[in-house]
């Protein structure tokens, strides 16, 4: 996973509450079930003007060449609602999204993102809608700057961050710990060696 400390891009609104995550990825779209080839489905309901075809829909803000570097996505409260599948963080990565920003986050959604590399943060998307681009996200910080110099903080907790700025997955974070899950079964197997089979 790349880490992510900063990041400086324009922010794309799609603030909508309860976005669910087949309206991010359709079912129809996932094609795969490797990370990759999911960004032509992101918002393929919405993107596109016909089920399963790709002519842009004209008025959908993906198809807004304005947008077309857009890192950031604003989002509506309970972003990431529906189904667990993680498949929506993946079409979202691979589109080229780093951070989204919403009021609130389904928390599956929310897990998904930090282990694939999307800061969520809950702040009202209203404020940086019209707010002078590019925005500025500090993770280590924990803000949002716009380029006026307006800035806003965030919460986050400690392993969540740990893991976006480290660029941890969750089986990283636990070997981390390796010497003292080494440990531990050593310990453990010393006082309880019926437990352990040697071949």
């Amino acid at each position: 996973m790349t880490p992510f400390t900063t990041l400086v891009s324009i922010a794309m609104p799609l603030i909508r509450d309860n976005i669910d995550t087949d309206a991010i990825i359709p079912s129809r779209e996932m094609k795969t079930v490797g990370k990759t080839g999911l960004a032509d489905g992101l918002f393929a309901g919405w993107r596109y003007t016909e089920v399963g075809g790709r002519v842009p829909e004209p008025g959908f803000v993906l198809n807004d060449p304005g947008y077309a570097r857009a890192a950031i996505l604003l989002g509506g409260a309970n972003f990431g609602c529906g189904s667990s599948r993680e498949h929506a963080a993946w079409a979202l990565a691979e589109y080229g999204f780093r951070v989204v920003i919403a009021p609130s986050f389904n928390p599956i959604f929310r897990g998904n993102c930090v282990r694939n590399g999307i800061v969520p943060i809950e702040l009202d998307p209203h404020a940086f809608a019209g707010a002078p681009q590019p925005l500025a996200i500090d993770l280590p910080a924990q803000t949002v700057t716009d380029a006026a110099g307006n800035f806003a903080t965030f919460a986050i907790d400690a392993e969540s961050k740990a893991m976006l700025v480290g660029g941890l997955d969750a089986i990283d974070l636990t070997l981390r710990r390796r010497d003292a899950i080494a440990a531990f079964r050593a310990a453990h197997r010393a006082a309880n060696p019926w437990v352990y089979f040697d071949a």
